[in-house]
């Protein structure tokens, strides 16, 4: 991983956002992003998708929706910038945070 390319890509607060919260929950949905993030489907969907151009995240789709984790081959120093950032800027996503924490546990109580 270029560390051009990896700081390009998260040069954005929809992105970087969205990168720290998929790193809190380990993995997260389309739709439990845009709620979070409020944003519509569109700007959350090609946020994401440059994540995962730029090898940070990996997409899987499922039914109609698709779920984003960090990518198993990201570099160990992209790791822990990413923990780095989360831990030491908590009050950066705890909005989106709670919101997807929500979003999350109403689609479980569906299930």
């Amino acid at each position: 991983m270029d560390p051009c390319k990896f700081y390009k890509c998260l040069a954005d607060v929809s992105r970087l956002k969205s990168l720290l919260l998929v790193s809190e929950v380990e993995e997260a949905c389309v739709c439990d992003l845009m709620q979070a993030l409020e944003l519509d489907q569109p700007r959350t969907s090609r946020h994401l998708a440059q994540l995962r151009r730029c090898g940070i995240l990996l997409d899987e789709r499922r039914g109609k929706w698709v779920y984003y984790k960090l990518h198993p081959d990201l570099p160990q120093w992209a790791h822990k910038v990413i923990r780095d950032t989360a831990k030491h800027n908590p009050d950066y996503f705890s909005g989106p945070l709670q919101r997807l924490r929500a979003s999350k546990l109403a689609a479980s109580a569906c299930s």
